[in-house]
């Protein structure tokens, strides 16, 4: 049985454990509502953007643009957008199962794979998988000009014919207690057909839908990701939370178990010694 200064000294490490993922459950708290407000910002425009290249790709539905041209696939890029650190649940390891699912039973030479976060990196080195890019530390904090970096290099390489299709895998974020991994195709874009939706609204481009369309893609590509890496920073930050206050609850919970136990042990020394003064006393008589 573990003496009385041993449970005392246990009962300070985990007192000081739970001082710092308290500090850390405060400060991703704080940082969650400015992430929620950074993707909550940006879906209008993301869904205004999308809804202009949609009535943009009726306009046209010949357009020669080579993002809406499908072909046969015979390479697919995936960009696993991922977390830097860890301390998250696990909001890594869904990232890493459905890296293992979509990879899996695919010859290397299929896939080109891009990386945010140094996690999905690390994992994959696991595997003995080598991306293809990858980028870092900026998973809790993106900025434009990161997600502008990701579309190029993805657009680039299904341009060149060095990929036919492009997937983005992030966490969606629903609420702190809550984030869904989703994969969602980028390239080609799929035209949507307007014919059987009601009335035809007419619109005018200048200087004509093709070239608007082509001005509008990039812009769409690089907000496509922009709003990717925001989920998964809020998601990430959402799963930090929730992981440091269950550790903070945990380690009050075994505070009050040691606390319990050395006031056990405690109240049974100080039993034992006055058993042994006792039975001097009497052995004196």
């Amino acid at each position: 049985m573990p003496s009385a200064r041993e449970i005392n000294r246990r009962i300070k490490s985990v007192t000081n454990t739970q001082q710092i993922t308290k500090a850390m459950k405060m400060v991703s708290s704080v940082r969650l509502r400015r992430a929620q407000e950074r993707a909550l910002a940006t879906a209008p425009y993301t869904e205004k953007i999308e809804g202009m290249l949609q009535r943009l790709s009726a306009a046209s539905p010949n357009s020669d643009n080579d993002l809406f041209k499908a072909r046969e696939v015979k390479k697919t890029c995936y960009i696993f957008i991922g977390a830097d650190k860890g301390l998250a649940g696990g909001f890594s390891s869904n990232i890493n199962k459905t890296m293992v699912a979509v990879l899996k039973d695919k010859p290397r030479t299929a896939s080109c794979i891009l990386t945010t976060g140094r996690k999905p990196a690390e994992y994959l080195k696991h595997l003995r998988v080598i991306p293809d890019k990858r980028w870092s530390g900026f998973s809790d904090k993106p900025q434009f000009s990161h997600a502008q970096d990701i579309a190029h290099v993805a657009t680039e390489k299904f341009m060149a014919g060095e990929v036919d299709e492009v997937y983005v895998i992030y966490t969606k974020f629903k609420s702190a207690l809550t984030q869904v991994v989703q994969t969602v195709k980028m390239l080609p874009i799929e035209q949507n057909n307007a014919e059987g939706q009601g009335p035809k609204e007419e619109y005018l481009f200048a200087p004509d839908a093709d070239q608007v369309l082509a001005s509008l893609l990039p812009q769409y590509l690089d907000m496509f990701i922009y709003n990717s890496l925001l989920q998964s920073a809020a998601s990430e930050l959402g799963a930090r939370m929730t992981a440091m206050t269950s550790a903070t609850d945990n380690a009050g919970d075994l505070i009050d178990k040691l606390t319990v136990h050395y006031n056990k042990v405690r109240q049974a020394g100080i039993t034992n010694e006055l058993t042994e003064i006792v039975s001097g006393a009497n052995a004196l008589q």
